[in-house]
C-alpha cells in the first residue's frame, strides 16, 4: 500500500492557512486527504422531470426560466424574497430564494438551468425553496459532500481533492490479484478516484464496496493475528480453583450465568495459554462479582491482579467495594490514580512492586513507566469500550504473558460481538440477580413538563436525586435546548429551590469527575447532562432519569442511560420526553417502555433505528472506521472474515511477498487508530 506523505499544504489550492483548517479534520498528508471519504453525495446526474417527482423528494431538475425574477421584502420578518417560475416544457415549478441576491442573480429569463433541492408543495403546485442552481451545460455529476470545519466548504474540498488526485501517482493495489478476483473487487486506485468523483452510480457502489472491504479485512487480519499470537504463549496459571470458596463468602447467591462465566474463565486460567476473554453483561448483571472471583483465585494462588477503570471515580468505586471484601481473607487491595498525592502514590507503588498488594485497582496511572508489578498475572479492563487495544496491551506488558479479561456493560448482538472482538473469547451474562427492582418507564410529550418538574421536586424533597439528559451541548444547530441553557432555565424558574449541576462532554475530565463526585455525595440534587453520564458511577440515591428529545437517541443509548438509576432501595422512574409522533418513533420508545433486557433492546435497535446509528460516532469505541459500518456492512464483514482466516491459515505472519501490501495495510490501519497489534 503506497503512502504519499507529501504535506497537504503543498497541494494546489491549499497553502499554509488552509492546511491548518484541514488539520482540524485530521488531515496532514496527501494520503490522509485522499482517504478522507465523503459523508454523502448529491446526485446531479439523475435528472428528473417536474411531473414525475413527489413532494418531499430531493432531486435534480432541468428547466427553463420562464419568468423574470420578482423581488420583495417580507413586511413581517424583513427577509428579502426572490421568486420565479421554471418549466421543463411539460410542467412548471415555482423557485423561491430567501435572502440570497447572489443566487437570484444567476437566473435569467429564457435560459436553461439545473435545480437541485427538495421539492415542496403538492402534486398540482410544486416548488423548490433555496435550491442549488447551475447552468444547464454544467457537468451533471454525482457530487461529494464532505465532513467540514469552519472555513471549508464541500466545493473547496472537492476542488482540492481533484488537484490532490491529479498530483498523486497511481497507487499499486496492496491486495494480491487472487483476492481481488475471488471477491470481485474494484482496483484500489480506481476505488479511491470513484469514491470522490464517481463515474456513475455503479462505479460509486463498487468503490464503496472495495474500500469497505479494505477496512474490514485489515480489522479482521489484525484481530485474528492477535489471537493467534496469544495462542502460542505460555501464561501464569492457577493450580486450584477457589471460586467456590469465594462464592461462600458472598452475602448472596451467584446467578447461574455468573457461575457459568466464572467457570469459563477459570478454565482459561488453568490452561497454558493466556486468557483473552470478554465478559459482556447488561447493567446490574454482576460483572464485578465475576472479576472479584477470578482475582480471588489469582491472589490465593500467590499472583497479582490489576483492574483498570476509565475514570478515577469509577476506580475509587471499585476500590471501596472490593477492599473490605478481600481484607476479610487477609488480602491487600491498593488504589493508584493520577490525582493521588506523591506520598500516597509512592506507598502504593512500593506495595505493588514488592507483592504486598494482591489486587491493584486504578486508572491509566497503572500503565505509567514507573509502575512495576511483583508478579502480575491477570489484567481486567472495566468498561471495555473506553479503552483501546493499545492501552490494555500496555498494562498486560507489566507482567509476562498475562491473562486478560475485558468487561462491557453495552449489550451487543452476539454475532456482531464475534466480529468486533475478534481477538477475544466471549462470555455473556444473560441473567439478572434476583431482587433487582424494575425501573418504571414512561413515554410522555412536552405538555407533561410542569407535572414532571413537580414530580422531580417531590423526589428531591424526599431526599432523592434526579438526572435530566439533553441531546445537545450548545445552541445553534437546532431549536432543541442545550444542557447548559436548560439548566439555567430550571435554576431560575420551576426548580429554583433545587441544587442543579451541569455535566457535558466539552468539560475537562477533572471538571466532570468533580461534578460526579458532588452528585454522588448528595451536594447536587439534579444533574442536567448530556450522554456523558451513560457510563458512570453508582448513585443509589438517584431515582429519576428524564431524557429530553428521546427520539434523538438510539435504544441502546437510552437503555444505558436508564441503567444509571434503580441502583438503590428506592423505586426509580425513567421518563422519555418526545413530541415526535411518527409511527417509527412511537414504536421505538414503546420498546423501552416494555423491555428491560439490554440484549433484546440491542437487537431491536439493530432492526428499527438502522445500523448507522447503533454505535453512533464512537463505533463502540473499539475502532474508528472511516467508511465501513459494522452493521450495514455485515455481508462484507463476513466475506472479509472468511478472507482473513483463509490468508492467515496459509501465512500466519503475512511473510509471503504477495502479502507485503496486506501487512503494510494492517500495520497502517491499526497505527492510524492508535491501537497495538502484537
Amino acid at each position: 500500500m503506497s503512502v504519499n506523505n507529501t504535506k497537504i499544504q503543498y497541494i494546489k489550492g491549499v497553502g499554509e492557512k488552509r492546511a491548518a483548517l484541514f488539520a482540524r479534520l485530521g488531515i496532514e498528508t496527501v494520503d490522509d486527504f485522499i482517504r478522507f471519504y465523503p459523508r454523502a453525495y448529491k446526485d446531479w446526474s439523475d435528472i428528473r422531470s417536474i411531473g414525475e417527482v413527489q413532494p418531499g423528494e430531493t432531486v435534480c431538475i432541468k428547466a427553463t426560466c420562464i419568468q423574470e425574477v420578482n423581488a420583495f421584502t417580507s413586511p413581517k420578518s424583513g427577509v428579502k424574497i426572490f421568486s420565479s417560475r421554471v418549466s421543463d416544457n411539460k410542467n412548471t415549478m415555482e423557485i423561491t430564494i430567501f435572502n440570497n441576491p447572489y443566487a437570484a442573480a444567476k437566473l435569467n429569463f429564457g435560459e436553461d438551468y439545473l435545480f437541485y433541492g427538495r421539492v415542496e408543495g403538492n402534486l398540482f403546485e410544486k416548488k423548490m425553496v433555496n435550491p442549488e442552481i447551475e447552468p444547464a451545460l454544467t457537468d451533471a455529476a454525482i457530487k461529494p459532500i464532505y465532513p467540514l470545519t469552519s472555513g471549508l466548504t464541500s466545493n473547496i474540498v472537492s476542488k482540492v481533492m481533484k488537484n490532490a488526485l491529479a498530483a498523486t501517482e497511481p497507487i499499486a493495489d496492496p491486495f494480491p490479484q487472487g483476492l481481488v478476483d475471488t471477491y470481485n473487487l474494484m482496483d484500489e486506485w480506481q476505488a479511491l478516484q470513484n469514491i470522490h468523483f464517481p463515474a456513475d452510480k455503479q462505479a460509486l457502489e463498487a468503490a464503496k464496496r472495495r474500500l469497505i472491504f479494505d477496512e474490514l479485512l485489515y480489522l479482521q487480519l489484525g484481530l485474528l493475528s492477535m489471537k493467534a499470537h496469544t495462542a502460542v504463549l505460555h501464561s501464569p496459571k492457577i493450580q486450584k480453583d477457589y471460586s467456590e470458596e469465594f462464592a461462600a463468602m458472598l452475602p448472596y447467591r451467584l446467578t447461574g450465568a455468573q457461575e457459568r462465566v466464572i467457570a469459563e474463565a477459570v478454565a482459561d486460567l488453568k490452561a497454558d495459554t493466556p486468557m483473552s476473554r470478554l465478559v459482556q453483561g447488561d447493567v446490574g448483571s454482576g460483572k464485578t462479582a465475576v472479576a472479584m472471583s477470578l482475582m480471588y483465585s489469582m491472589a490465593k494462588s500467590g499472583m497479582q491482579s490489576a483492574l483498570m477503570a476509565p475514570t478515577e471515580i469509577l476506580a475509587e468505586q471499585h476500590f471501596e467495594s472490593i477492599r473490605p471484601f478481600f481484607a476479610q481473607a487477609g488480602l491487600e487491595t491498593v488504589l493508584l490514580t493520577g490525582s493521588m498525592g506523591a506520598a500516597a502514590k509512592r506507598k502504593a507503588k512500593e506495595k505493588i512492586a514488592d507483592g504486598t498488594a494482591a489486587v491493584v485497582i486504578g486508572t491509566h496511572a497503572l500503565i505509567q513507566g514507573d509502575v512495576d508489578f511483583h508478579n502480575l498475572a491477570l489484567v481486567i479492563a472495566d468498561e471495555q469500550h473506553r479503552f483501546g487495544v493499545k492501552q490494555r496491551t500496555a498494562l498486560a506488558k507489566k507482567g509476562e504473558n498475562v491473562n486478560l479479561l475485558v468487561m462491557s456493560a453495552t449489550p451487543i448482538p452476539r454475532t456482531l460481538a464475534l466480529f468486533i472482538y475478534g481477538e477475544l473469547d466471549i462470555s455473556v451474562l444473560d441473567e439478572m440477580p434476583g431482587g433487582r427492582q424494575q425501573i418504571k418507564t414512561y413515554v410522555v410529550n412536552s405538555s407533561y413538563h410542569n407535572r414532571l418538574y413537580k414530580f422531580i421536586q417531590n423526589e428531591v424533597n424526599a431526599g432523592r436525586q434526579a438526572y435530566i439528559v439533553c441531546p445537545l451541548v450548545e445552541e445553534g444547530e437546532s431549536e432543541l435546548l442545550s444542557a447548559t441553557a436548560y439548566a439555567e432555565i430550571l435554576k431560575k424558574t420551576v426548580l429554583k429551590p433545587c441544587r442543579i449541576g451541569i455535566l457535558h462532554g466539552k468539560m475537562k475530565g477533572s471538571e466532570k469527575e468533580n461534578i460526579m463526585r458532588r452528585f454522588k455525595a448528595g451536594e447536587i440534587d439534579i444533574l442536567v447532562a448530556t450522554t456523558v453520564v451513560e457510563v458512570g458511577i453508582d448513585v443509589p440515591n438517584a431515582t429519576v432519569m428524564v431524557i429530553e428529545n428521546a427520539e434523538r437517541f438510539g435504544l441502546s443509548a437510552l437503555h444505558q442511560l436508564r441503567g444509571r438509576i434503580g441502583r438503590g432501595k428506592y423505586q426509580s422512574y425513567c421518563i422519555l420526553v418526545s413530541d415526535i409522533e411518527s409511527e417509527k418513533s412511537v414504536q421505538r420508545l414503546n420498546v423501552m417502555k416494555h423491555t428491560a433486557d439490554g440484549f433484546k433492546i440491542a437487537d431491536e435497535d439493530l432492526k428499527m433505528r438502522g445500523p448507522g446509528d447503533f454505535f453512533g460516532e464512537r463505533q463502540h469505541g473499539l475502532i474508528n472506521l472511516k467508511i465501513a459500518n459494522l452493521l450495514t456492512d455485515m455481508e462484507t464483514l463476513q466475506e472479509a472474515g472468511d478472507a482473513a482466516r483463509t490468508i492467515l491459515a496459509a501465512d500466519p505472519l503475512l511473510q509471503a511477498q504477495k502479502y507485503s501490501g496486506l501487512k503494510q495495510g494492517v500495520d497502517a490501519f491499526f497505527q492510524d487508530r492508535r491501537l497495538g497489534v502484537n
